[in-house]
């Protein structure tokens, strides 16, 4: 009997304290991803940014074009979408569903992304509610 009740609690356990905005960033992306809400790339993002689909643009720091960092930047300032800087490409690579994940679970192959636009939330999340309270206390 009790067998059975052990194995989901385990699974279930959630990281103790409040959430860091990494950590959320990822969880809404992959939300986005599973809802097909997600645009990949500068061509993607500067499209949905420009249609002004776009809820939220998470730009790299790291960018190797600076006319990139440039684009993105004018195009959320234009039309009011707040933007999000993250560190690394490759992070954000990761997080967007651009690699392959191994049988441990682990993140191969993963290609640098450096900008993606979240055109639907996808499920409501706590992430999401943290991404918002960050949201309204940059502006």
């Amino acid at each position: 009997m009790s067998d059975v009740e052990g194995d989901d609690v385990p699974s279930a356990a959630v990281p103790s304290g409040p959430m860091d905005i990494n950590t959320a960033i990822q969880e809404v992306l992959k939300q986005a991803l599973i809802a097909d809400g997600l645009a990949r790339g500068v061509r993607e993002a500067s499209k949905a940014l420009d249609k002004r689909q776009a809820l939220l643009c998470i730009l790299a720091e790291n960018c190797d074009e600076p006319m990139y960092k440039k684009l993105i930047t004018a195009l959320c300032m234009e039309h009011g979408i707040p933007l999000i800087k993250v560190d690394s490409n490759m992070k954000l690579g990761e997080w967007a569903g651009l690699c392959k994940i191994d049988q441990e679970g682990k993140a191969r192959k993963v290609v640098k992304c450096s900008s993606c636009v979240v055109r639907d939330w996808g499920k409501e999340s706590p992430a999401h509610d943290v991404l918002q309270e960050y949201l309204k206390s940059q502006r």
